[in-house]
């Protein structure tokens, strides 16, 4: 009796570890199944799932309309640039910035600055960067969190603001003509790849090396990434003649610059001291300041420095830049309800709720906190819609995908959408408000290079 009281307490016992042991028993399967009714609606679906694109299928019928072109207050743009299969948004939204300023003050007819050029010193940059992290920290080991990101993240094309203003004060600005794209700089997924296993070839001989070796590695390895960068983007000017039209295509002027001089006669900012970088971050306490470590372009540089702040404290800055005709950086989670034919970012575009028959509650917070959302793409907002009230309804940003791509190469968004999926604003002090701008006296709050809300925008 004992021994049978024994053996069905064991039974119990492991009865009651497969139920809790957190797979999918039979029963938990047979309770899935039957929760499922195959209605008619549901066949339906399913019918259609398979052979067409949830995109398609998810489209808001009630929605197709395009929406109201017109804005209220829109900054004086000419032109749309295309960054073709390149991650290098961040760059080209920069200098869309700068370029629209150009234009207007110089009254062109149409300018664009080679992006080829930054490009180039950006990569250069990027690889002495991931160099000089590696030999800070040779002496720690392999599985170190530092070194782990450093390894998987050798070199890329995306970036942030910070990486415009560091390489245009250090290395200048040159027009496109002085040096054109290339099909590589056009299309840098194999450069990529090729840089990226040089980079990580050299960080093992670099923390292998002795101590009295590494100082003098380091230049030549970079002469070798030069040689990659030259074949596939050309040599980077350092004279060049330029000759400026006005906008009825008269000559104004013929010089030989430097990059240098270029920028410094044609825009002559100082993009370091002159803007400020904001943020609209729920998952972290408003009105603080923070610096994510790593997060920059060119090792003597500046880290990402930003101030977190609410939606409505943006919006206020943004609509006081675009009403003294300047644009800004802007980024966002942009393949969030974009409608690309129509070049649309609207909540309403897409009805998942009727596909699936479900809810999507999260809210912005929530999805930062669960990965479901950050920002992956920098444009230049350009308008905005104020209603009589002053309240802005929709707002636009000029991208760099193409005259083809979107309304004109531009992205209209809603103000609701603009709340959930607007990240990140650049704007010139001018327009920042004391209070606002008192908050940088802080001292930072230090992030690691790998808080996921800060990848690179590409």
């Amino acid at each position: 009796m004992r021994r049978l009281f024994t053996i069905l307490c064991t039974l119990v016992a492991f009865t009651t570890v497969a139920q809790n042991s957190g797979g999918i028993d039979a029963a938990m399967l047979e309770k899935i199944r039957d929760g499922y009714h195959n209605t008619l609606s549901e066949r339906a679906i399913k019918n259609a799932l398979a052979t067409t694109s949830i995109a398609t299928l998810a489209v808001n019928g009630d929605n197709l309309a395009m929406c109201d072109t017109h804005f209220s207050h829109r900054v004086k743009t000419v032109g749309i640039t295309d960054q073709k299969s390149s991650g290098r948004c961040w760059l080209f939204t920069g200098l869309n910035v700068l370029r629209a300023k150009m234009i207007v003050k110089h009254d062109l007819k149409d300018f664009e600055f080679s992006q080829n050029y930054l490009s180039f010193y950006d990569l250069l940059e990027k690889s002495n960067l991931f160099l000089q992290g590696i030999i800070d920290t040779r002496k720690c080991p392999l599985d170190d969190r530092k070194v782990e990101w450093l390894l998987k993240n050798p070199i890329g094309d995306g970036g942030q603001f910070t990486g415009v203003s560091n390489l245009i004060m250090k290395y200048g600005a040159v027009p496109k003509s002085a040096m054109p794209e290339t099909y590589q700089s056009e299309n840098t997924r194999h450069m990529r790849t090729i840089l990226s296993l040089k980079l990580r070839e050299y960080a093992l001989k670099l923390r292998s090396a002795k101590n009295a070796e590494v100082a003098h590695m380091k230049p030549i390895m970079l002469t070798e990434i030069y040689g990659i960068l030259v074949k596939c983007l050309g040599v980077p000017p350092t004279t060049f003649e330029w000759t400026a039209y006005n906008k009825k295509g008269e000559k104004v002027s013929t010089k030989q610059y430097t990059p240098k001089s270029f920028y410094d006669e044609y825009i002559g900012e100082d993009l370091e001291n002159n803007y400020v970088m904001i943020m609209n971050d729920p998952t972290r306490e408003y009105g603080k300041v923070y610096e994510i470590d790593y997060d920059r372009h060119v090792y003597d540089g500046e880290n990402w420095l930003y101030i977190n702040l609410p939606i409505e404290r943006i919006k206020e800055i943004a609509i006081a830049s675009i009403k003294d005709n300047t644009a800004m950086y802007f980024s966002c989670d942009v393949g969030k309800f974009f409608d690309r034919k129509k070049g649309t970012l609207d909540l309403a575009n897409f009805d998942y709720h009727s596909l699936f028959n479900t809810y999507f509650p999260m809210d912005k917070k929530e999805r930062i906190s669960t990965f479901a959302s950050g920002s992956s793409h920098a444009m230049t907002l350009i308008a905005v819609d104020l209603d009589q009230s002053g309240k802005s309804t929709k707002w636009m940003v000029e991208n760099s995908w193409g005259a083809a791509s979107g309304y004109k190469g531009n992205l209209i968004m809603t103000d609701e959408w603009f709340n959930e999926y607007m990240f990140r604003l650049v704007a010139e002090r001018k327009y920042v408000p004391e209070d606002v701008l008192k908050m940088l006296d802080q001292k930072p709050i230090m992030l690691p290079a790998w808080d996921p809300m800060f990848a690179a925008e590409e």
